[in-house]
């Protein structure tokens, strides 16, 4: 039997060694951004000024639940060497309830959701913070199953008009912002709930039938990113994509002017206000009558 014992703790010990070099292994072979994005506790890279306020809550959420993860490994660990049974015929004394651990146990969690819950509208509150005067707005349709964006810049000297660009399910639409420019996003639905998403910006916002959203945005990185929709929406929610492009101002004025140059995106496309309305029903006769 001691053979059978030293055995299984010597392949114990391999399996765990195994482990910590097929971890390192992993490691070691990840880019330079991948170790970069471990940092952010998975997160993208920000591109724009509302993501601090997401990456805090983010990276503040993950340290206190490995804070109290440790705590909890700690303590049942230390309950099952502290009350391990010494002996065959010994059984711990039992107890029928302990006050003060009970009143831990209850009220450590609310303290917990309350922090949570104070962080959070903190963070809320930033994201959905509304400039006095955005430099420019975008009103953003989101239909089955793409997005329609209409560049409102019927009051810049530069543009002079309402253009649009469409996108279908066979073709990603484009949407061009300015950086370091605050842009105001008015999003609306044709049909049902959809959900606004560019990634890298840290933020989402629901596109509901009947109920216009907004807010406000400023892109602060330049470069090439993925927006989504993150609602699933229906047979081709995966083909809810749009490719958003971050160029400075000139850039993006010279995109909406080699829009503007085709007649058919000139004008806004606007949604129906009530799209799921459901017709009047008359009421339902009695039987008979």
């Amino acid at each position: 039997m001691k053979g059978h014992t030293v055995g299984r703790n010597r392949s114990g010990r391999w399996f765990v060694l195994g482990l910590a070099g097929a971890g390192l292994l992993a490691l070691s072979g990840c880019s330079s951004e991948t170790a970069e994005q471990w940092t952010r506790w998975g997160l993208p890279e920000a591109a724009s000024d509302r993501a601090p306020f997401i990456g805090n809550l983010w990276s503040g959420a993950w340290i206190a639940s490995m804070v109290v993860g440790v705590f909890v490994w700690g303590l049942i660990g230390w309950v099952i060497i502290r009350y391990r049974r010494k002996h065959a015929d010994e059984a711990p004394r039992q107890s029928r309830y302990n006050l003060p651990l009970e009143l831990l146990y209850t009220l450590v969690p609310f303290l917990i959701i309350g922090v949570l819950f104070f962080f959070t509208v903190q963070a809320q509150n930033g994201v959905l913070r509304k400039e006095a005067n955005p430099d420019h707005t975008v009103n953003v349709v989101g239909q089955k199953w793409s997005w329609t964006f209409n560049y409102m810049e019927a009051d810049n000297p530069a543009v002079g008009a309402i253009v649009h660009e469409k996108g279908t399910p066979t073709e990603i639409p484009d949407l061009y912002l300015p950086v370091d420019r605050s842009v105001r996003f008015n999003l609306v639905s044709a049909d049902v709930i959809h959900s606004f998403w560019i990634p890298d910006f840290y933020f989402k916002l629901d596109v509901i039938p009947g109920h216009p959203n907004s807010f406000d945005v400023t892109p602060t990185k330049l470069g090439d990113f993925t927006g989504r929709c993150a609602e699933l929406c229906g047979t081709y929610h995966a083909a809810m994509i749009f490719n958003v492009h971050v160029v400075t101002e000139e850039e993006f004025v010279a995109k909406v002017n080699e829009l503007k140059a085709d007649p058919q995106n000139i004008g806004e496309i606007t949604a129906p206000v009530y799209p799921n309305t459901v017709p009047t029903v008359p009421a339902t006769q009695e039987h008979g009558s």
